[in-house]
C-alpha cells in the first residue's frame, strides 16, 4: 500500500441533519451535515404526501431548459433575417450593375388604355 496517498480517516465523525438528528459514524470527514435523514424522510415517517424537493430542482431544470428553446428560436429567426437581408443586398448588386432603363408605369397604363 502506498503512504500518503490515502485522506485521514475519523472513526467517530459526526452527522447532523438538518431536522436535528445526529449520529456518529466513520468517514474521511470530521462533521457530515445532511439535508434529510431517516428520522424525517416521508419515506420512512410514513407521510408520503410531504414532498422533499431540494430547492425545485425539477422546476430549476424545466426553466432552463424553455430558455435554451427560446434562445435557439431566437438565432433561427436571427439567421433568417440575415439571410433576407443578404439576398435583397444581392437583388440591389444585380440591379446596380446593369444598365437598366427606368419605366414609368403611367406612361404603360395610358397607352394601354
Amino acid at each position: 500500500m502506498k503512504k500518503d496517498i490515502h485522506p485521514k480517516y475519523y472513526p467517530e465523525a459526526r452527522v447532523v441533519c438538518s431536522c436535528g438528528n445526529t449520529w456518529t459514524t466513520g468517514s474521511t470527514q470530521e462533521e457530515i451535515r445532511t439535508d434529510i435523514c431517516s428520522a424525517c424522510h416521508p419515506f420512512f415517517t410514513g407521510q408520503m404526501q410531504r414532498l422533499v424537493d431540494r430547492g425545485g430542482q425539477v422546476e430549476r431544470f424545466q426553466r432552463r431548459l424553455e430558455q435554451a428553446q427560446g434562445l435557439r428560436d431566437e438565432a433561427v429567426e436571427r439567421r433568417q433575417s440575415k439571410e433576407q437581408r443578404r439576398r435583397a443586398r444581392q437583388l440591389v448588386e444585380i440591379v446596380d450593375e446593369e444598365e437598366v432603363e427606368a419605366i414609368d408605369l403611367d406612361e404603360e397604363e395610358e397607352t394601354e388604355e
